[in-house]
């Protein structure tokens, strides 16, 4: 196992659904979370076969946002099915 870690990028969401009749209201979030995945595969052009780990920040893993989001989300935009996913929660 490597010792080091290696951070691109640092991409974030808006920070909730919002009103009913928002922009955003309908998205869900693997949806959210997919986009910022592959945004941060075109900023920096790397071949997400070599990733070992997608870790997300997740405020409230609850219903939609619960389970296994980033592997869900990384598995929506095209990453290779062997990246592992895991969120944090503070």
């Amino acid at each position: 196992m490597s010792t080091e870690a290696f951070v691109y990028d640092a991409i974030r969401t808006p920070r909730g659904k919002g009103k009913k009749d928002g922009s955003l209201h309908e998205v869900k979030p693997v949806n959210l979370l997919a986009g910022v995945l592959t945004e941060l595969q075109r900023r920096n052009d790397f071949d997400t076969a070599q990733v070992d780990d997608v870790v997300m920040g997740v405020v409230s893993p609850i219903g939609e946002q619960g389970s296994v989001i980033a592997k869900v989300a990384a598995l929506k935009a095209g990453w290779d099915f062997r990246c592992s996913g895991v969120q944090l929660n503070r």
